[in-house]
């Protein structure tokens, strides 16, 4: 079963959007009260047997069962008839809101830390509708319960063979943004082993990306062109007087501005992971942890360049276009020689990789990527380096055909 998420903008009129935002409100006020239940479930049980505090902790009865999602999920129908707020909004939006709590809750147990926090106004950013009878997009509009129709860019057609799922109605600064869920009975042929041909992927602050075949992308500064404007926004949000309607202004175009620097980040992410699928069959990728990366003196552009994110997309985009993808090992790829595969020790400012021992001159990433498409080959081919025909074209740069034979 295939399962894609399709994001479109849309168009709420005035009565519409304030609709919505009031969903949104009930919605945190839903989430705060059944994240109050659990505390005090939880704060009850914290006095010791022999005695009770009664000024801290709030009484329940010993055997007064845990708010489980099924139990407050069950008391909403009650709680409309106290708060006839509740009844304005879709049930079904309300129970996945206590489901996205007790997700959070559960996630909570099993790491052992990250206790779900309240909602303050205006945290509550998306509303998901988890079921349709029949396809709610008609043309250019979107049906949605208690909603009507609502204005939709549909800039790409959903797929005959797909049936719409679930939409989540996300807020940003930018606007209103549909989360389209899309499903179909229909599965990918899965791509387990690599062929075709080999390339290996080396992610750096330098050329951003460079390959085993020579190319390399110099790195846009998605933050770095924008931090002047974000800057003087921020200044302006600070000299205004909190809560009051120009500071509510102000930030909504620093928001806006933090918007439009993911988007551009993201768009050329996307861009990218397909042009390294164009110049690719199989496509080998370091497994670093980018988040200890960004902790050194360059975590800004670090974070700027958004490593992880493009090595989730470019996973995403293989898996969809039939390409294998796979990540190797990182530790010393930039320190060894992909032609002899000797150590070759170097620091940060040398960029050139020079092997004394076999003579092989090549820049720092390119070779850093050879030996990550070395590594790949070597862990999920059959043959391992032996019987890899991919490299052949370049023989002054390879000798893996001739190591082959020797090892014959």
């Amino acid at each position: 079963m295939l399962t894609f998420n399709y994001t479109y903008r849309i168009y709420p009129d005035a009565t519409q959007e304030t609709r919505l935002l009031e969903w949104l409100e009930t919605s945190r006020a839903c989430y705060n009260y059944a994240l109050r239940e659990i505390k005090d479930w939880i704060a009850s049980r914290k006095s010791p047997v022999d005695r009770c505090s009664l000024e801290f902790e709030y009484i329940m009865l010993a055997d007064y069962p845990f708010p489980s999602y099924s139990k407050q999920q069950n008391t909403l129908p009650k709680a409309k008839k106290i708060f006839p707020r509740l009844a304005n909004a879709p049930s079904q939006v309300l129970q996945c809101t206590i489901r996205r709590l007790h997700d959070a809750w559960d996630f909570f147990k099993a790491r052992g830390f990250g206790f779900p926090r309240y909602k303050k106004y205006g945290q509550m950013k998306s509303l998901l509708f988890p079921q349709f009878k029949t396809n709610p997009i008609t043309g250019w509009q979107i049906a949605l319960p208690k909603l009507g129709k609502v204005q939709i860019n549909l800039h790409r057609p959903i797929p005959e063979s797909f049936t719409v799922k679930q939409v989540r109605v996300i807020r940003k600064a930018k606007g209103w943004f549909a989360v389209i869920t899309i499903s179909s009975p229909e599965s990918l042929p899965s791509t387990e082993t690599p062929s075709g041909h080999f390339i290996g992927v080396d992610l750096n602050l330098g050329a951003y990306v460079a390959t085993s075949d020579g190319y390399s992308s110099k790195r846009p500064k998605f933050y770095g062109t924008e931090q002047s404007k974000l800057k003087l926004l921020q200044r302006r949000l600070s000299r205004k007087n909190k809560r009051s309607k120009n500071y509510e202004k102000a930030r909504l175009k620093v928001e806006k501005q933090h918007n439009h620097i993911a988007f551009k980040r993201k768009d050329h992410q996307f861009k990218l992971a397909h042009k390294l699928c164009d110049m690719g069959d199989s496509i080998f990728v370091e497994d670093i942890d980018f988040r200890i990366m960004a902790k050194g003196m360059l975590g800004k552009h670090t974070l700027d360049a958004g490593f992880g994110q493009l090595r989730d997309i470019l996973k995403f985009v293989c898996w969809k276009r039939g390409k294998f993808f796979a990540t190797v090992d990182h530790r010393g790829t930039s320190q060894t020689c992909p032609n002899c595969r000797t150590e070759v020790r170097k620091t940060l400012s040398d960029r050139i990789h020079d092997c004394k021992a076999c003579g092989y001159v090549q820049d720092r990433d390119t070779a850093s990527a050879q030996e990550i498409c070395n590594r790949g080959i070597e862990k999920y081919c059959t043959l391992g380096l032996r019987g890899c025909d991919s490299f052949s074209r370049n023989q002054e740069m390879y000798t893996w055909g001739n190591r082959g034979k020797d090892s014959r």
